[in-house]
């Protein structure tokens, strides 16, 4: 019979255990790295951008509108717009086509568009916003009626 207590490899267990056991570990903690990074993460901060940019185009619109005045031809005045500098962590614009406000992002999941409700007397929305600008509704009186510009404080 061969007695085991007195092998010359015994030593190399506790080695080998403890060496599985860090690599084990190590494994895990990349595999739950790669996929929070890889996958879980951005698909979320994609769709807090999304909740973001949507909340923040129907802010525009809603304070485009409430900018006009009901049934007024003769009109000269502006209304402050608060933006956030940036969604999702890149900036943005913001510019009217025809009576809709469209988001441009860099991100072509986060863009997105917002129909004005107008009146009658308005003629026309031009402009553009930029993230980060201090952006102004400006109603002024035109020819036809009322011109609706999305412009940046201190620039015209």
């Amino acid at each position: 019979m061969i007695d085991r207590r007195d092998r010359a490899d015994r030593g190399v267990s506790p080695v080998v255990e403890r060496t599985l056991a860090i690599g084990l570990v190590v494994l895990y903690v990349g595999l739950v790295t790669v996929t929070i990074y890889g996958g879980v993460l951005p698909d979320f901060r994609t769709a807090a951008g999304e909740r973001v940019a949507d909340r923040t185009l129907a802010t525009a619109s809603q304070r485009v509108q409430q900018s006009i005045p009901p049934e007024a031809t003769a009109v000269a005045g502006s209304t402050r717009v608060d933006l956030p500098a940036t969604i999702r962590g890149d900036a943005y614009a913001i510019r009217a086509d025809g009576s809709t406000l469209v988001l441009e992002h860099p991100d072509a999941g986060i863009a997105s568009r917002s129909r004005l409700a107008l009146p009658g007397h308005v003629t026309r929305v031009e402009g553009r916003w930029e993230s980060g600008d201090r952006a102004l509704v400006v109603v002024r009186s035109g020819e036809d009626g009322l011109v609706v510009r999305l412009e940046t404080e201190g620039r015209e």
